[in-house]
């Protein structure tokens, strides 16, 4: 069976029931990776969700075992991250910047870049037994664009163990870690994010907005101070000749 997906293949699906906008990846062959076109449907359904009104609260979630395995190594491995590595900042500064507030919902695996969009999201509801690890040294790379969301919600001791081992922890160790808001059994997960978007959307608009804007308000300074030169670093080390090698072996593994 092919890995490929056709270009017109819909990877990111959009749906307003009841006020709560739910943004769903759905790419299942590369496991719900950042590829340059998930990411921009993605930035498409939460501009929508922005300007759309009857819109109060914003949901992200993915089918399939896992969340989101990061960077679209396939592409990163083609050809120059740069432009990639930009689009990873301004995505982190629209969800941290967005009007509503947005939960995500976390139903499996969510690697490196995939847990920028944990980390720069309100609210992460996640199971016990999701996993997430931050595998960019074991490539040759550093976290360097998302760092501006994750440093942010981990201690500084969290911080060195994820980033610096690139091993696997829990769904409760990152909650204890700060990186995301409550871990649950993965049978009461649906449950614990309706309750959780329940109460949100109770909130009067413009509260909503005016509350989001003062917690983002540090989280959007960091990015607008550090984004540029995040990017850049991550765009060289993706360039490098070890990780290039790195990446290159991976994907040798996965076929």
């Amino acid at each position: 069976m092919s890995n490929v997906t056709p270009e017109s293949a819909e990877l990111v699906h959009y749906e307003v029931v009841d006020g709560i906008a739910t943004v769903t990846l759905d790419s299942p062959h590369n496991r719900n990776a950042l590829s340059q076109q998930l990411v921009r449907e993605l930035f498409s359904a939460l501009q929508q969700a922005d300007s759309d009104e009857d819109v109060r609260v914003v949901v992200i979630a993915a089918t399939g075992r896992v969340f989101c395995s990061g960077a679209d190594l396939s592409e990163a491995a083609a050809g120059s991250m740069e432009e990639g590595a930009r689009v990873l900042v301004e995505m982190q500064r629209l969800i941290v910047s967005h009007a509503k507030p947005v939960v995500t919902k976390v139903q499996g695996a969510v690697r490196a870049g995939g847990i920028g969009i944990v980390a720069a999201s309100d609210i992460a509801i996640v199971t016990e037994e999701a996993t997430f690890a931050l595998t960019e040294v074991k490539l040759g790379l550093a976290p360097a664009v998302i760092s501006l969301t994750v440093l942010p919600r981990l201690t500084s001791r969290a911080a060195a163990l994820t980033c610096l081992t690139g091993e696997t922890f829990t769904g409760v160790e990152a909650a204890a870690m700060g990186l995301v808001t409550q871990a649950v059994p993965a049978t009461e997960l649906d449950d614990a994010v309706a309750r959780v978007v329940a109460s949100l959307a109770t909130g009067a608009p413009q509260g909503l907005r005016e509350t989001k804007r003062l917690l983002s308000r540090d989280l959007l300074a960091r990015i607008a101070d550090q984004g540029e030169e995040v990017a850049r670093l991550s765009a060289s080390l993706f360039g490098s000749d070890e990780a290039r090698e790195a990446m290159t072996a991976f994907l040798s593994r996965k076929r």
